[in-house]
């Protein structure tokens, strides 16, 4: 969280006075070093190394790549016991958290990578908060108006980061949206199961019936000529 805000805040605010960029700039590499600490212990203690390193390669991605480290809050997400009443309850509702958590994030930190990089340039259209958040929406939707559009190499890497992030977060509600979708009709099809079940268990009685009273109408037909 200090990370995310001492990125943000010198971006949003270019001109802040001194010493507040100083001071943004420390934090932000005293954040580092937090998350480089971090990983380095970790790894130490482990007992597989390369089994360690495989299995927290995106803990590995937040040590090189800054932009990352705001994911980490979503670990803090797990431990909100209002949003845990119902993600801890399915596997779907805990996707559904870290999807909308990813979402807003991705899209508030490629908002203020964009602008960091795209303010200042020649031929820029990306120039305030507002602009850039549009654009990182169009973008991670992959609708893409083409109003809003990086023209610095870093905000062409930014982009297509995002396009990435987007591409993943939508097939990850498509897929969500497809299982609620089944469940929904397999309950149905259980529903109409026992439903179905059901009536052939009384008929099969309704059967069994008639045929104990047909069988004790023959016994006493053939009874009467004997007397």
């Amino acid at each position: 969280m200090l990370f995310l805000a001492a990125y943000a805040w010198p971006v949003l605010a270019p001109d802040l006075a001194s010493p507040w960029p100083d001071v943004c700039r420390v934090v932000s590499w005293s954040a580092w070093g937090a998350f480089a600490l971090d990983y380095v212990v970790r790894l130490a203690v482990s007992r597989s190394r390369w089994t360690f390193i495989r299995r927290n390669i995106f803990d590995l991605a937040i040590v090189a790549l800054p932009l990352l480290r705001p994911l980490r809050l979503l670990r803090l997400v797990t431990l909100l016991s209002v949003l845990n009443r119902y993600a801890g309850a399915s596997l779907r509702g805990r996707v559904a958290v870290y999807v909308g958590g990813s979402f807003v994030l991705v899209l508030f930190v490629a908002s203020l990578a964009v602008l960091d990089a795209e303010r200042g340039q020649a031929d820029a259209n990306i120039g305030t908060f507002g602009d850039a958040l549009w654009w990182a929406m169009t973008t991670v939707t992959t609708v893409g108006y083409g109003d809003r559009f990086p023209v610095s190499g870093t905000g062409r890497v930014i982009a297509g980061g995002l396009m990435l992030a987007g591409i993943a977060l939508l097939g990850v509600v498509t897929a969500s949206l497809a299982s609620w979708l089944l469940e929904k009709v397999q309950e149905v099809e259980e529903d109409s199961q026992a439903a179905t079940r059901l009536d052939v268990a009384a008929l099969t009685r309704e059967v069994a019936a008639l045929r104990e009273a047909v069988g004790c109408g023959a016994d006493r037909s053939s009874e009467r000529p004997n007397a």
